[in-house]
């Protein structure tokens, strides 16, 4: 018994002196790191005070994973000072139902979307993580119908499921140094998906990528897609391009491609949205 007392003992100690070695070694490399103020603390590693997503998981999000993501940026876009449309409900409840008709026919339809009506005069439309679309009221104005306004959702919903915005906060993460060996905190990934909603630009393959998807869901969705073409045509044939525009590179080439599509495709089978007087009316009396 003494024996097997000894030997237990034994078998305990080495486990601890290895367990104590591996965090040591932790704790070693934690402080060899470039950059300590960006490095994964220890103990926010042990006790799990900190989250953090590696490489490979921030495109791979569960659907779950990703519109947590994604209200977490809306709430910091807010505390920042973006303001949701409440003077009436009838306009967030137009945008919705022609948001919710987009998404049922989108690429992914099982995304929970939110479509959100932000109080701005200028011409724009933008989109974070987990489904959440904000379109400004400067751009509701400029559309002369509600198919160029649904190609403008349709487009915003394209690089949702795209999961364009996902993989440029991959890219942004290795590129400011913030992508460690153990991954890289959420807190900081939700920095960098407000830094994308405001300022940095798709690339030109994601804006074809949204712009096909868009253009092919609407046309599921029974809005004439010529909406979309006649949208974006407007804003590059004018004086300087509107914020939409600037932001998103090569308008013109943009326009030709939706061009090919049309000539491509069947004469639109439907052509839903395509009353610019019931529109303007509408808008009119919302916003």
């Amino acid at each position: 018994m003494l024996q097997f007392l000894n030997s237990l003992l034994n078998r305990i100690h080495r486990r601890w002196l290895y367990g104590t070695a591996a965090v040591l070694m932790a704790v070693g490399i934690g402080l060899a790191t470039p950059r300590p103020s960006q490095a994964i603390g220890i103990w926010d590693l042990i006790f799990g005070g900190v989250q953090i997503i590696q490489a490979t998981q921030i495109t791979n999000m569960s659907v779950e994973q990703e519109r947590d993501l994604g209200t977490q940026i809306d709430s910091q876009l807010k505390r920042q000072g973006l303001r949701a449309y409440r003077e009436d409900a009838a306009v967030d409840n137009y945008l919705d139902g022609i948001g919710q008709r987009l998404a049922q026919t989108s690429d992914c339809p099982n995304v929970p979307f939110t479509f959100q009506v932000v109080p701005d005069d200028s011409v724009n439309a933008f989109a974070t993580a987990g489904g959440y679309v904000y379109i400004q009221t400067g751009l509701m104005r400029e559309a002369d119908n509600e198919a160029e306004l649904a190609g403008v959702v349709a487009h915003e919903i394209g690089h949702i499921c795209g999961r364009h915005g996902l993989n440029q906060m991959k890219n942004q993460a290795i590129a400011q140094g913030i992508m460690t060996a153990a991954g890289v905190r959420q807190d900081q990934l939700v920095n960098i998906g407000v830094q994308l909603a405001y300022s940095l630009p798709n690339s030109r393959g994601d804006e074809t990528n949204a712009d096909e998807r868009g253009f092919y869901n609407m046309g599921r969705a029974g809005y004439d897609q010529r909406g979309i073409r006649d949208f974006m045509q407007k804003l590059a044939s004018g004086g300087s391009p509107p914020e939409f525009l600037s932001t998103h590179p090569n308008p013109a080439n943009r326009v030709s491609h939706l061009n090919n599509l049309l000539n491509s495709s069947a004469t639109p089978s439907s052509n839903a949205g395509m009353n610019n007087n019931q529109y303007q009316a509408q808008i009119n009396s919302l916003i």
